[in-house]
């Protein structure tokens, strides 16, 4: 059995990083950060069946003003390789893995679709009126996101995990 995996943005094949969560079948759908967001319309849009869809360190900007959301557009736009950098030591903080190993450079679409996605409380729903279970993994000392503003939103819908000494990609 094999479950569907997105990736975060500017990352391929970190699944493994999640192992110790990752449940693996023809019924589970999840993704990391930017991958959380595209699993998540995966399943929002799909007629087939999706027992449990896992969101790992799901995206969530949309309590940031526009202003965080422009200057992180423009510092990629004028030098991608060094917001790619700064964003790799950010996700790994505060564990010692090299998260390069997982590198491939996303796009500025990319990064523009995570900084301004919304979450929707009458989409998340919709996703648990199909019989679909949410479980949502946060670190608590997370440099991407705010993990206690995504726990607060996240909590009325799924079940929430959140793994106090752990960062983005909940390694501590």
């Amino acid at each position: 059995m094999k479950s569907k995996y997105f990736s975060g943005f500017s990352l391929k094949d970190e699944k493994e990083l999640f192992s110790e969560y990752l449940v693996e079948n023809d019924f589970t759908i999840s993704g990391f950060s930017y991958g959380a967001i595209k699993a998540f319309e995966e399943v929002l849009n799909s007629e087939k069946r999706v027992d449990l869809l896992q969101l790992f360190s799901p995206a969530f900007f949309q309590t940031q003003n526009e202003k965080f959301i422009r200057m992180q557009l423009m510092f990629f736009n004028k030098d991608s390789k060094s917001y790619c950098e700064n964003f790799l030591k950010n996700i790994s903080y505060p564990s010692n893995i090299d998260s390069s190993v997982y590198f491939q450079e996303g796009s500025y679409e990319e990064l523009q679709t995570l900084l301004t996605y919304k979450w929707d409380e009458e989409k998340l729903n919709k996703v648990l009126e199909k019989g679909t279970r949410i479980e949502v993994y946060l670190g608590g000392v997370d440099k991407i996101i705010d993990s206690s503003k995504a726990y607060e939103f996240f909590k009325d819908f799924s079940t929430v995990y959140l793994i106090k000494n752990s960062g983005h990609i909940l390694k501590g």
